[in-house]
């Protein structure tokens, strides 16, 4: 019997583990053959360059820029993104007033409006993020953008800043756009979580006199850690992949995006610009080898800080 579950077992997995291989692995082992050639990505003919194209790349200011940026970008955005989406959940499902009834005395809840909240919250992940990045692109405008005349109509003609054509603001007019895509999955996905957490923990924790800010760290934050931490890693891959590239491409100023003078260029969107603008194919999967081992070293650096003992409940 054990023998034939073994082999019903191998036998279900062998396709997915196949198709994962072709279309997952195998893309990674041709990148990283092609970073060490002189490949254009136009012509079948190439030849081997050896360690040339990671020297170059050492060399690379616009390189350097680009991972300045999306390190800021994989720091930044999972912290501010899911402290945001924890306490928004929190408020929505926690931090709610007693009752004053006698018959919900103590209960636990959410503030009014709640399901409402989650709605508007999550709106943003039924858009596309091109439409959203389109959208804040046209309130960025400094001549006829939202955000200009929400200034001038309240008086304060004189703060007109310039937003993406500025090489000190652009950056993080970018990642405000990505913080706003994306809170609200988070929001969404923590809430689920804390519906799963038992009322008595913090009935009791109401009893004892604990505030919100001690029922959060004591009780909410442990036993929504693995969510927390899953999260993050997801939020970080987010950072350093479409999601940055799509907004900074459509975004902002200068050919295909990352102006204005590279104060927005990410990885992933130098990757594309030397692949398709510039004919750089082999270079392009060079600097495409770093972006992956960022990558894996950000999801590995999360998954061990972040290792502790599993609370069960």
């Amino acid at each position: 019997m054990q023998h034939g579950k073994y082999r019903f077992i191998v036998g279900f997995l062998a396709l997915p583990l196949a198709l994962y291989a072709l279309f997952v692995i195998w893309p990674f082992i041709q990148s990283i053959y092609y970073s060490f050639t002189d490949w254009t990505g136009l012509s079948p003919d190439f030849q081997m360059v050896g360690f040339d194209n990671f020297s170059r790349m050492l060399e690379d200011d616009v390189f350097w820029k680009s991972l300045q940026h999306s390190l800021i970008f994989v720091l930044l955005l999972p912290l501010v993104t899911l402290s945001l989406a924890l306490f928004f959940a929190f408020m929505l499902n926690v931090g709610g007033r007693r009752r004053k009834n006698a018959k919900n005395a103590g209960a636990i809840t959410g503030v009014r409006g709640s399901s409402f909240y989650k709605i508007v919250y999550f709106f943003p992940q039924v858009l596309s993020i091109a439409i959203v990045a389109l959208l804040f692109q046209f309130a960025y405008n400094p001549n006829s953008g939202a955000i200009n005349s929400a200034l001038k109509a309240v008086g304060l003609d004189d703060v007109q800043p310039v937003w993406l054509g500025d090489p000190d603001l652009a950056l993080w007019c970018v990642m405000a756009v990505l913080i706003w895509s994306t809170v609200g999955f988070f929001v969404v996905l923590f809430s689920a979580g804390m519906a799963s957490i038992p009322n008595d923990f913090y009935e009791a924790a109401l009893l004892d006199g604990a505030s919100r800010i001690t029922t959060f760290f004591k009780i909410t934050l442990p036993l929504l850690w693995d969510t927390v931490q899953s999260g993050w890693v997801y939020m970080g891959i987010l950072a350093l992949g479409a999601e940055s590239f799509a907004v900074v491409q459509i975004m902002t100023v200068g050919p295909n995006g990352g102006g204005p003078d590279y104060s927005t260029i990410v990885m992933p969107l130098y990757v594309y610009q030397k692949a398709f603008r510039d004919g750089q194919a082999a270079y392009a999967t060079t600097i495409g080898v770093a972006l992956l081992i960022v990558t894996l070293l950000f999801a590995a650096i999360v998954m061990r800080l972040g290792r502790r003992e599993r609370l069960e409940y």
